[in-house]
């Protein structure tokens, strides 16, 4: 290429008002992940899902999780929900179930 000629680095030739992609993936993103594809959740590519939401969403979602693409960031949104303890609900399930005068120890 001659010394006159100049290519944009990458990030000039970003769209305006974006940031660039951040470099990690976040530790939780990363191992909701990690379950989901040992779970078997991410191996069919089948299905297709589309709709419009805020860019200002998906950014924000992108800086909090290190996720840089949008496939990926809605497989971590999808598998967060599939793969949900339900911890809430079980301990206040077994409220009460344990006998008061039980000796713990302490």
């Amino acid at each position: 290429m001659p010394a006159s000629e100049h290519r944009p680095s990458p990030s000039q030739s970003r769209k305006p008002g974006r940031e660039p992609s951040p470099v990690q993936i976040s530790s939780v993103a990363a191992e909701i992940l990690a379950k989901a594809k040992s779970s078997g959740l991410l191996d069919d590519k089948s299905s297709r899902i589309s709709g419009r939401v805020s860019s200002a969403l998906v950014e924000q979602a992108k800086r909090r999780t290190g996720i840089a693409e949008d496939t990926q960031l809605i497989e971590f949104a999808l598998a967060s929900l599939a793969l949900e303890d339900n911890f809430p609900a079980a301990f206040k399930a077994v409220k009460g179930t344990v006998d008061p005068d039980i000796k713990l120890g302490f």
